[in-house]
């Protein structure tokens, strides 16, 4: 699975694998990688979900 970084990401995959190494939890860099790649998708997808949310509710108080 090739991992396409399209903008800029703010935590680096070796500054996840420090923190996550200091609350106890042991992963390797590649899968620190697939990691922050989700959750980036999945944060996206989420503010795209409220904003559509929130245009939807704009339209209708228009009318």
């Amino acid at each position: 699975m090739e991992i396409i970084y399209s903008q800029k990401r703010n935590v680096t995959p070796t500054k996840a694998v420090e923190i996550l190494e200091k609350h106890g939890t042991n992963v390797s860099l590649e899968e620190v990688k697939l990691i922050l790649d989700f959750m980036y998708k999945f944060g996206k997808l989420a503010i795209d979900t409220e904003l559509k949310a929130l245009e939807i509710r704009f339209k209708q108080n228009v009318k």
